[in-house]
C-alpha cells in the first residue's frame, strides 16, 4: 500500500494456470516488483535526445519545422552501430508534411502535431511516445519507460486483471505542474472501496481512454456523392462532344426559328432537337448516377460487414469477448493460433508464440515472441535474431498462446496506418473481366462505323453545297453539318457497350447483397461467378457437415468401464458385452454404467486425476452469452465438450483446478500430431504431462492404463496413487475394439493421458527455446486415463445439399481429421461415399507419386487423418487434371489450400482471421448447405451476364445498322432514327436492361445442369442465333416500313407539302415505336438462354425486371403521346398502334422458332468461321498468366475498357469496383496408371497401415 492508502500495481512475473484466461494466471503467484519506476524522478526516463522525456512541452517523435518540414523517426545509436550506418542530418525515415498538406489540404494538420496537442492525463504517455516502440520496433525506447512494468503503470492497468482490475480515481503531479517538470503520476485504488460507484467510475475511464488513444476503428472512406458522380459521368468526352453539337444546333435553330429568314407560316421548331438532346444526356447521366450510386452503397455495406469481427481481452480479471471496435489502449488481449493481430502492443506471458509479420514488416522468419525481461537478457545474443516482445498489428499468430498489453489502436497503430495510405490512394485496379475482348471490338466497330458515316455524310454534303436545287441558307448549311455531326456521336454513344461493365458490377451487387442475407459473405467478388463452374467441392466434416455442437455420449475408462449418456435408451452405445463373442466372452471384465453414475466407480484419485485432464489440459473459458445471457463455455468445441462433460458430474469446477496447477510447458495442438498437451508441477514436487488426441495415435504410445471395478473405488497403493496396470496384447485390442465401436457410430473418439517425472527439464531430452521439451521427448511411455467419444450431429438438410451438388455435376470430397471409420460413417449418412468410391489416409495419399495422384484423385471420395497440408495437395492434384475447386477451412494451416483453390470457403463461426483473410467467401453460418447456394448465385450472376449481352447485342447491331444505312440513304443527312430516340434506345439498352436482366433471383433449377467446361465458349449456338436472327428481323422491319412505309399504310404521294410531311412523320413514328417495343419484347425473349420455350418462368418472383418493363412501356407511350417535334413524331392512330405493337410482339415468337432450329448445322458454320471455339480443345496458356481464368462470363469485362476507356472517360473511368478473380492454372500431368493403389472402396478394401480399416464385404 502507499503512503495515502491506494494500492500499487502487482504485475505477476510468470504465467500460470488459472481460470481466467487461456494463459491461466495465478493470483496467488502475484507479486509486487521492486523496480517500479518513480514518475517524479527524470533520471527513470530520459529523453532520447538527453533532455527530460516531457510529455507537456515536447515528445521524443518529435516533428521538425526545419530540414525539409520532416517528421524524425528516431533511431537508437546502438541500432545504428549495428546495423553499420552512419547518423545522417536528414532523419532516415521521415514522413513529408508538404506531401500531407497537400494530399489533405492546407487546412489540416499532421498526425504529429495533433499529438503533440493532446493532453495525455491522466496516463503518462502519449500516442506517438508509444508507437515509437515499434515503428522501428526499439527495446532502448521500452527501456527508457521503466521496462514493462512502467509501461503498463503508466496506461493504468495490470497484466493479470487489465482494465476495470483498478479504477481511475485520481492524478496528481509529483512536485511539478502540470505545464512543467515530470508528467503526473497514477494512483488507482481498488474499486470495491466504492461498489455503487465502479460501474460508472470504469466507463469514464474507458471515455477517457478513447479521448488520448482512440478508438480502434479507421475513418470511413468517404463514398463519392451523387454529384460527384453525375460530374464524372458528365467527363465522359463522347457526351461533351454531343453536349457541344447540340449547343451549336440550338442555336442555329435558335436562329433559324427567330431570325429574318424565317418563312412565314413555319413553326419555330428548329431548336427543339438541340433542347432534346441536351436533355437526354441530362436523363442519360442522372439515370446511369444514380444506379452507380445504388451500387457504390451496396458495395459500402458489404465491407462494413467484411470488418465485423471479435476479440478475446481480460477485463476485472475475467476474460471476455468484445468486438474488435472496443479495444483501447491498456487492455490485455489474447493471442491464439490463426489470429490476425488487430492492435500493435507488447507481449507480456505466453508460450512458445509465433508470428508471422511477413505482410507487415516483410520479415519473412516467424519471430518467437518472448517477455520483455527475456529479450532484455538475450539482447546481443545469437538468440537476439529472430525474437523480441512486440506485437505488430496485422501479423499473423502462427502457433502457440499468449497475451500482450495494447499500446496503439486505430490510426494510429502500424496496420492501421498503413491502411490509411492506401485509402488515400485513389487508383482503381481494372477489372480483370472476361468480356474485355468482346468489349473493345464491339467498341472498335461502333466507333469505325460512326466514324464511316460521318466521312460519308460530310463528302456528300460538301458535293451537294454546289449541286443542291435550291441552294442552301448560311444557317441551313450549318445545321445541316451539326447534324452529320450529330448522328456521327449519337451512333458511337449507342454502339460503344458501356453498360456491359457495368451491368456486371450490378449483377455482382445484388448477388452479394442477397448472399449476404442468406449467409455467405463474398470477401473477393471475382469468387461469385467463380463458383458456377466449380466441378469439386473439398469440405470438412467439422461445422460444415455436421452441427459443430458437441456432446460426450459415451466412452471407457481405463480399457474395462464403459460409460453411456442415458444408457437405457441407448444400450447400442455400449461394447461392454459384444454379441460376436459367442459362448465364451473375450472382456469378461468388461462392464457398462450410465454416464451419470460415473463417478460411483471412480476413485477419488482416479476422479482428480480424470477432471485435471479435462481441466487443465484446455484453453476454453467460461463467458456470457450475448443472445441468451447465460454462462456458456468459450473455445474449441471439443474441449467444451469435455468441460461440459466434468460440469455435469459435478466434478470440481475447472476454475479451482487450474488455480491449483502451475503451468511448466503448453504443447499447442498440432493437426500434424493430433494432440495436444501441458506440463505441470504438482504437490508433491513431481511433473506430470498431460495429453490429449487422436485415439488411435495416442494409444499406440501408451504402455500403461488407469484400473476400475465395478464395485467402485478400487485398490489404491501405499502412496494413494491411481491403481495401473500394463497394455499387453489383449488390453491393445479392447482398446482398438472400443474405437471401431465408437467410430462406426459416427463418435469422435478423444484419448486423454499423463505420464509423471520425477525432475524438470527431462533428462537426456531435446530441449528447445526456453528450455522446453520436444513433443517427441515426451508423449511415450504414456498411462491411458480413458477414450470418450463425442457426438456431434449431422447438420439437417446436409444430405440433401450434397445430392443437390452431384445433381449439378458438382463431386463432393470430404477431408477429415477422424479416423478412416468415422470418416466413412459419415461419409455414408451425407451420401458423399458412394459405389467406387475411395477412402484413403492422408499420411498413405502424401506418400503417392504425381502420376498416382492424378490417377486416383477422380475416384477419391473421402479423405482421413488429412492434415491442412494433405488438403493443398489434393486442391492441387484436382486443379492439375482441370477441375475449378472450391475448398472450405477454418483453421490457420488451411490458408495455403485456400489460397490454392479457385474459391476458398472459411468457416465464420469456427474459422481463424487467418483463414477468413486466406477465403474469397465466408460461411457465416459454418453450413455446407451455404455452398450449394453460393453454386446457386455463382450461375445465376454468371447467366445474367450473358443474358444481357445476348440483349445489348441484338439492340445494339441492330440501331447501328438502321442508323448508318438510312442516314447514307437519306438526302437530308438524317436517320431513320433521330439522335434523341438513338439516346432513348441508349438508357433502354444499356441501364434498364441490366436492372431488369441482371436480377433475376436465383432458384435451383440452376442445378439441373453441369457446369461449364473451362474452356466452354462465351457465347453458345443459342445464343448466336438468337442475335443474328432478331437482329435481322429488327433491320428488315425497320428499313422496310422507312422506305416504303408510305405505300404499306395506303398514304401514297401527297401534293400538299404539310399533308406530306405528316405522312412521313407518321411512318417515322411508326417505325420509332416498332423498333422500341421489338427492344422490349426481345427483352423477355433474353430471359432463357436454353432451348426451353417458356421464358415466363419465374418472372413474377423478379419485380425489378416487371417495374423496369412497366416503366419502359409507360414512357414510349407518353413519348408517342407529347413527344412531338422533342423526337421528330407525332401521335398516332389505332392502326398504327396495333401495327407497331404487333411487329414489336414479333420477337417472342420469333424466339420460339428459333429454339426449334436445329443447332449442328449452325454450330458447324460457326466454327468454320473462328466464332465458336471447341470446348474439347484446351487452349494454351503461361502458367499463371492472368488469362488463364478463362471460363466465366463476368472474367472478360473490365471497368476500364482498354479502347475507349481513355478515350471516353467519365462512369465507365470513374467505376470505383474492383472485383478480383483467381489467375495461375496449374498444367495438367499425364495420366499413368497405379501399380498398388492403397485405396478403400465398397467393392473391395485393400488394408491400411491404420489397424481400423474395415473390410466392407
Amino acid at each position: 500500500m502507499g503512503e495515502d492508502g491506494a494500492s500499487t500495481i502487482g504485475v505477476p512475473p510468470s504465467p500460470t494456470l488459472s481460470n481466467r484466461s487461456s494463459i491461466h494466471f495465478n493470483p496467488a503467484s502475484l507479486v509486487s516488483r521492486n523496480n517500479r519506476p518513480e514518475w517524479h524522478n527524470p533520471s527513470i526516463l530520459p529523453s532520447l535526445d538527453g533532455g527530460n522525456l516531457n510529455p507537456r512541452r515536447r515528445s521524443t517523435a518529435t516533428f521538425a519545422t526545419t530540414a525539409g518540414d520532416t517528421a524524425e523517426l528516431y533511431r537508437g545509436p546502438q541500432q545504428d552501430e549495428e546495423l553499420g550506418l552512419i547518423r545522417d542530418p536528414t532523419p532516415t525515415a521521415a514522413v513529408s508534411v508538404k506531401r500531407w498538406k497537400c494530399k489533405n489540404g492546407p487546412g489540416m494538420q499532421d498526425p504529429t502535431e495533433l499529438d503533440m496537442q493532446t493532453d495525455p492525463t491522466p496516463f503518462r504517455f502519449r500516442p506517438n511516445d508509444l508507437a515509437m516502440m515499434l515503428d522501428p520496433k526499439s527495446l532502448d525506447v521500452l527501456e527508457n519507460m521503466g521496462g514493462i512494468d512502467g509501461l503498463l503503470a503508466g496506461l493504468g492497468t495490470t497484466s493479470d486483471k487489465g482494465l476495470g482490475g483498478a479504477s481511475l480515481a485520481r492524478a496528481t503531479t509529483s512536485g511539478s505542474s502540470p505545464g512543467e517538470g515530470a508528467a503526473p503520476a497514477i494512483t488507482l485504488t481498488d474499486p470495491d472501496d466504492e461498489k455503487g460507484d465502479a460501474r460508472a467510475a470504469f466507463a469514464a475511464s474507458l471515455d477517457v481512454r478513447r479521448r488520448v488513444y482512440g478508438e480502434n476503428v479507421l475513418p470511413r472512406r468517404a463514398t463519392k456523392s451523387l454529384l460527384s458522380l453525375m460530374y464524372a459521368a458528365l467527363k465522359d468526352k463522347v457526351l461533351v462532344l454531343l453536349s457541344v453539337a447540340a449547343v451549336v444546333s440550338l442555336a442555329l435553330g435558335l436562329f433559324q426559328d427567330y431570325g429574318p429568314s424565317r418563312p412565314a407560316g413555319d413553326p419555330p421548331v428548329d431548336w427543339v432537337e438541340g433542347v432534346a438532346i441536351l436533355v437526354a444526356i441530362f436523363i442519360v447521366v442522372v439515370v446511369g448516377s444514380v444506379n452507380d450510386w445504388q451500387k457504390e452503397r451496396q458495395f459500402q455495406a458489404l465491407n462494413e460487414k467484411k470488418e465485423e469481427r471479435g476479440i478475446k481481452v481480460v477485463r476485472g480479471g475475467v476474460e471476455t469477448a468484445i468486438d474488435i471496435k472496443e479495444v483501447l489502449v491498456g487492455d490485455i488481449a489474447l493471442l491464439e493460433p490463426g489470429e490476425i493481430v488487430p492492435c500493435d502492443g507488447v507481449f507480456l506471458s505466453g508460450h512458445n508464440v509465433k508470428c508471422d509479420e511477413s505482410g507487415a514488416t516483410g520479415e519473412s522468419d516467424a519471430i518467437r515472441k518472448r517477455s520483455y525481461e527475456e529479450c532484455v537478457a538475450l539482447r546481443g545474443s545469437e538468440g537476439d535474431s529472430h525474437t523480441d516482445c512486440f506485437i505488430v498489428s496485422g501479423s499473423k499468430v502462427m502457433e502457440g498462446v499468449g497475451t500482450y498489453v495494447i499500446v496503439a489502436v486505430g490510426t494510429k497503430s502500424f496496420n492501421g496506418r498503413i491502411m490509411m495510405a492506401l485509402q488515400g490512394d485513389s487508383d482503381n485496379t481494372p477489372l480483370q473481366l472476361k468480356l474485355n475482348a468482346l468489349a473493345e471490338i464491339i467498341a472498335k466497330l461502333g466507333s469505325a462505323a460512326g466514324l464511316i458515316l460521318f466521312m460519308a455524310l460530310l463528302i456528300r454534303f460538301f458535293v451537294q453545297l454546289s449541286t443542291r436545287e435550291p441552294v442552301r441558307t448560311t444557317s441551313e448549311k450549318g445545321i445541316a453539318f451539326v447534324n452529320i455531326l450529330i448522328i456521327s456521336v449519337t451512333l458511337i454513344v449507342v454502339a460503344v457497350p458501356e453498360g456491359l461493365p457495368l451491368a456486371v458490377t450490378l449483377a455482382l451487387a445484388f448477388a452479394t447483397k442477397r448472399m449476404s442475407s442468406q449467409n455467405l459473405l463474398v470477401r473477393i467478388l471475382g469468387s461469385c461467378e467463380t463458383m458456377a463452374n466449380a466441378s469439386v467441392v473439398c469440405t470438412e466434416k467439422t461445422g460444415a457437415l455436421t452441427q459443430n455442437v458437441m456432446t460426450v455420449v459415451a466412452g471407457s475408462v481405463g480399457i474395462h468401464g464403459k460409460f453411456v449418456r442415458h444408457i437405457e435408451s441407448n444400450e447400442t452405445r455400449t461394447n461392454a458385452n459384444d454379441p460376436n463373442e459367442a459362448g465364451v466372452r473375450k472382456h469378461a471384465n468388461d462392464f457398462s454404467v450410465d454416464q451419470a453414475q460415473l463417478s460411483t466407480i471412480l476413485s477419488p484419485q482416479l476422479q482428480t486425476l480424470f477432471n485435471e485432464a479435462i481441466a487443465v489440459n484446455s484453453t476454453a473459458f467460461e463467458d456470457t452469452s450475448p443472445e441468451t445471457g447465460e454462462t456458456i463455455f468459450v473455445g474449441s468445441k471439443t474441449e467444451t465438450a469435455l468441460l461440459q462433460f466434468a460440469q455435469e458430474l459435478k466434478w470440481p469446477s475447472f476454475r479451482t483446478t487450474r488455480d491449483a496447477a502451475t503451468v511448466i510447458q503448453m504443447i499447442p495442438f498440432s493437426s500434424e500430431r493430433k494432440a495436444m498437451g501441458v506440463v505441470v508441477k504438482t504437490t508433491s514436487g513431481k511433473f506430470r504431462l498431460y495429453l490429449k488426441g487422436a485415439s488411435e495415435i495416442l494409444s499406440k504410445k501408451c504402455v500403461q492404463h488407469v484400473v476400475v471395478h465395478r464395485e467402485g473405488g478400487g485398490s489404491e497403493t501405499s502412496n494413494s496413487e491411481v491403481e495401473t496396470a500394463e497394455i499387453d496384447e489383449m488390453a491393445h485390442d479392447n482398446i482398438t475394439r472400443t474405437t471401431v465401436f465408437y467410430a462406426n457410430q459416427m463418435l469422435r473418439t478423444i484419448a486423454l493421458c499423463y505420464r509423471d517425472f520425477d525432475s524438470w527439464p527431462v533428462q537426456d531430452a531435446v530441449h528447445g527455446e526456453s528450455d522446453e521439451v520436444a513433443y517427441e521427448d515426451l508423449a511415450h511411455n504414456l498411462t491411458l486415463i480413458g477414450i470418450v467419444g463425442i457426438e456431434d450431429p449431422l447438420r439437417p438438410g446436409v444430405k440433401e445439399a450434397v445430392k443437390k451438388c452431384q445433381l449439378a455435376g458438382v463431386a463432393v470430397k470430404m477431408c477429415t481429421g477422424d479416423n478412416v471409420l468415422t470418416a466413412r460413417s459419415i461419409a455414408l449418412q451425407c451420401g458423399i461415399f458412394s459405389t467406387g468410391g475411395v477412402i484413403m489416409e492422408g499420411p498413405v495419399f502424401r506418400d503417392l507419386s504425381p502420376a498416382e495422384k492424378i490417377e486416383i484423385v477422380p475416384r477419391l471420395q473421402v479423405l482421413a487423418r488429412s492434415s491442412p497440408e494433405d488438403k493443398r495437395i489434393l486442391v492441387e492434384t484436382l486443379k492439375q487434371i482441370g477441375e475449378i475447386v472450391g475448398v472450405t477451412g477454418d483453421g490457420t494451416n488451411d490458408g495455403p489450400a485456400l489460397k490454392t483453390a479457385n474459391v476458398g470457403f472459411s468457416m465464420g463461426i469456427a474459422g481463424t482471421e487467418v483463414a477468413k483473410e486466406a477465403s474469397d467467401i465466408i460461411l457465416m453460418d459454418d453450413n455446407f448447405a451455404s455452398i450449394v447456394k453460393a453454386i446457386i448465385w455463382g450461375r445465376c450472376v454468371n447467366d445474367a451476364v450473358r443474358k444481357f449481352l445476348q440483349f445489348q447485342l441484338s439492340t445494339n447491331v441492330a440501331a447501328v445498322v438502321i442508323t448508318f444505312i438510312s442516314a447514307v440513304a437519306s438526302d437530308q443527312e438524317s436517320s431513320v432514327l433521330s439522335a434523341v430516340q438513338l439516346l432513348w434506345i441508349n438508357i433502354i439498352m444499356d441501364t434498364f436492361a441490366a436492372l431488369a436482366l441482371a436480377t433475376d433471383p436465383a432458384t435451383e433449377s440452376l442445378l439441373n445442369r453441369k457446369p461449364d467446361k473451362k474452356t466452354a465458349p462465351l457465347f453458345s449456338v443459342d445464343m448466336y442465333k438468337q442475335i443474328f436472327f432478331q437482329s435481322i428481323y429488327q433491320i428488315i422491319i425497320t428499313l422496310l416500313f422507312h422506305f416504303v412505309g408510305l405505300r404499306i399504310l395506303g398514304y401514297g404521294h401527297s401534293s400538299d407539302p404539310s399533308t406530306a410531311r405528316q405522312n412521313d412523320l407518321i411512318v417515322q413514328t411508326l417505325v420509332f415505336n416498332t423498333f422500341v417495343f421489338a427492344q422490349i419484347f426481345n427483352s423477355f425473349n433474353c430471359r432463357r438462354l436454353d432451348r426451353k420455350l417458356n421464358i415466363f418462368e419465374g418472372i413474377l418472383k423478379n419485380w425489378y425486371f416487371i417495374t423496369v418493363t412497366l416503366i419502359e412501356i409507360a414512357v414510349q407511350v407518353l413519348i408517342i403521346l407529347i413527344g412531338g417535334a422533342t423526337f421528330r413524331i407525332t401521335r398516332i392512330g389505332g392502326r398504327e398502334w396495333g401495327i407497331s405493337l404487333a411487329l414489336g410482339l414479333v420477337p417472342i415468337p420469333l424466339g420460339v422458332f428459333i429454339r426449334l432450329l436445329p443447332s449442328p448445322p449452325f454450330e458447324q458454320l460457326l466454327k468454320n468461321f473462328g466464332l465458336l471455339g471447341d470446348p474439347d480443345v484446351l487452349p494454351t496458356h503461361a502458367l499463371n498468366s492472368p488469362d488463364t481464368v478463362g471460363w466465366n462470363a463476368i472474367t472478360r469485362v473490365r471497368d476500364n475498357l482498354n479502347t475507349f476507356a481513355n478515350v471516353r472517360g467519365g462512369r465507365v473511368r470513374s467505376s470505383s469496383f474492383i472485383t478480383k478473380s483467381r489467375t495461375g492454372l496449374s498444367q495438367g500431368m499425364p495420366r499413368s496408371r497405379v501399380g498398388k493403389s492403397r485405396i478403400f472402396t465398397l467393392h473391395n478394401a485393400v488394408r491400411f497401415s491404420s489397424p481400423y480399416a474395415l473390410s466392407l464385404g
